[in-house]
């Protein structure tokens, strides 16, 4: 398999996976989380990988769904392509090695809740995460409902998702979602001498508190994740959806009527 859309790289135990479509703010495509999966998949089997790093290409972390992709009436393939999304966030979780995410410029949408998954978040000064789903009338995926609403509570959750504004890292970083915020010229240095650390560290005994962790605050993904996908394919073919789509390629406000 091509890595086009996924860069892969292994130094010092360490794998960086880089999202790569930087001409699309690293949005995602199928591809690049196919590749995610594999690359995760081997990583649990592979003794020269104690930790893992994922970053973005270019401008920002990630821009989450393709807009170019949005809008069409095909829920089959939408469908298929929140459960490849599904897979990999599962994948994540189920990883036996510490994930931090180096994050910068935008997390957008699905982009945060790759973030969000993450064991650690590392973010660059002046980063902004965009949970703005119901911009273009639709709901959260890749597990962002589950994983904020247990880290911050509901009421902020629905905040952040009702008003889709972009929140400050600083913000985030108060209310314990960022493990630490560095200057953006030194987001790969810092996150290379974390990661460094883990690789260095009690690997095994990490891969189990990592997943005693999980477990103590399950409700359970997997029901949250289904229901999501159920609910995206739903609001795919809303006109709120299709006046979302319509007002940004337009440049304009949404008038949104809640059918």
């Amino acid at each position: 398999m091509s890595h086009q859309h996924l860069l892969k790289n292994i130094s010092n135990q360490v794998l960086t996976l880089t999202l790569n479509r930087p001409e699309r703010l690293n949005a995602f495509s199928t591809e690049m989380f196919l590749e995610l999966i594999s690359a995760l998949k081997d990583a649990q089997t592979n003794p020269e990988v104690r930790a893992i790093v994922i970053k973005g290409s270019g401008r920002s972390f990630s821009a989450g769904g393709d807009i170019n992709d949005m809008g069409s009436d095909n829920p089959i393939s939408l469908y298929d392509f929140v459960y490849t999304l599904n897979e990999g966030i599962l994948t994540m979780r189920d990883t036996e090695k510490p994930i931090i995410a180096a994050v910068h410029g935008y997390a957008a949408g699905a982009g945060a809740s790759l973030a969000l998954a993450a064991d650690l978040i590392v973010a660059a000064e002046n980063t902004k995460f965009a949970l703005s789903f119901s911009q273009v009338g639709l709901i959260s995926d890749g597990g962002g409902s589950y994983h904020l609403t247990k880290l911050i509570g509901p009421y902020l959750a629905k905040q952040f998702y009702f008003s889709a504004e972009p929140i400050l890292v600083d913000r985030l970083y108060e209310l314990g979602v960022v493990n630490q915020i560095v200057p953006s010229e030194k987001l790969d240095e810092e996150v290379s001498k974390l990661a460094t650390k883990l690789a260095n560290g009690p690997s095994r005994a990490y891969g189990l508190q990592k997943k005693i962790i999980n477990h103590a605050v399950t409700a359970t993904l997997e029901d949250i994740l289904e229901q999501e996908r159920v609910s995206q394919v739903m609001m795919n073919i809303t006109e709120d959806h299709k006046e979302g789509i319509a007002a940004f390629m337009e440049k304009r406000q949404p008038v949104f009527k809640g059918k």
